[in-house]
């Protein structure tokens, strides 16, 4: 298995840089999107606001994205943050879905 640090190319100016990540971009944004479709699904089981958030399971994924990116050849550090990041920001999303799915299922209940 090759390890992605293994992947990167060597660019000869800011434009293969740029066209490199762009690349990655266009496979990292329709995975994220996928990954919000889950906390909408998150939302809908979860049986209280107070659930959305879970200490525990975030500190899990921490470790477990840490090892991987090690694994990877990259810098952990940097996975970590980006992963505290984006995990506040679904977590804010989590807490939206929740809210509008029961504002929706308390609205289709009135008559």
């Amino acid at each position: 298995m090759t390890r992605a640090i293994a992947k990167v190319q060597h660019c000869q100016d800011m434009q293969d840089v740029r066209r490199h990540i762009d690349a990655l971009d266009d496979v990292l944004v329709p995975l994220l999107v996928e990954r919000s479709g889950y906390m909408t699904q998150a939302a809908r089981i979860k049986q209280a606001a107070s659930q959305v958030r879970d200490e525990e399971r975030i500190e899990t994924i921490v470790q477990r994205v840490r090892q991987r990116a090690t694994q990877e050849g990259g810098d952990p550090d940097v996975i970590e943050a980006i992963y505290r990041s984006m995990m506040e920001a679904y977590i804010d999303f989590e807490h939206r879905e929740f809210a509008r799915l029961r504002a929706t299922a308390s609205q289709g209940s009135q008559p």
